[in-house]
């Protein structure tokens, strides 16, 4: 196998060393749970997680539940930010369109239909975003927050439908389905336990 020049620090005793080239990682006793990054990496991962360390060392991936996970606090934040965006695009749009209509009836319909349409469209948006490649809306990104299932992995179409459709319920219970993500080890929401996922956030080292 022909090892990239890409540089690793390994940790060592709980302490970073390193740089280190993937051959010279070969000198040393590197075990699958043993934590690495690249200087390009945001932060550490298992060994095992890495396409080249497992070819390298002959690492089978584990499946490793996830540990860390998004508070009410940091999902809130998420969600304003996601419907700012979305308010600001529309606003924008049809204050521009009001510039050239003429007919105060018309703009009137315009302003009046603008909750419906921020409302349709923050509803495909999130289902489209957190079973894309990111698992995440852009204002979960901007908060290193994303959804995924049980396992940490990436959730389909019809998953992520369903989470979105029974937030639907959290709001019908007068929010308790969101409060109960306080009282549970993985900060679930209602719409978590229906839908069988997690938000989980980067892990920190």
């Amino acid at each position: 196998m022909q090892l990239s020049s890409k540089k690793y620090i390994l940790v060592i005793n709980g302490k970073p060393e390193g740089p280190f080239t993937a051959e010279q990682l070969k000198g040393f006793a590197v075990k699958p749970g043993d934590f690495v990054k690249t200087p390009e990496m945001a932060d550490y991962k298992e060994a095992h997680e890495i396409e080249e360390l497992r070819e390298l060392f002959h690492f089978q991936k584990r499946i490793t539940a996830p540990q860390y996970f998004a508070g009410l606090d940091q999902r809130l934040l998420a969600s304003a930010l996601d419907w700012f965006f979305i308010s600001g695009f529309y606003l924008i749009l049809a204050f521009t369109a009001t510039l050239f209509i003429d007919d105060s009836a018309t703009r009137l319909s315009i302003f009046l239909s603008l909750p419906a349409f921020i409302l349709v469209t923050n509803f495909i948006y999130h289902i489209v975003m957190e079973c894309s490649d990111t698992q995440a809306t852009y204002g979960k990104q901007l908060l290193k927050i994303k959804v995924s299932d049980m396992e940490g992995k990436r959730i389909g179409a019809g998953r992520a439908f369903g989470r979105n459709f029974c937030k639907l319920f959290c709001v019908l219970s007068l929010f308790i389905g969101y409060l109960i993500i306080f009282f549970n080890r993985k900060a679930q929401g209602m719409h978590d336990m229906m839908a069988g996922t997690l938000v989980i956030k980067d892990r920190l080292f």
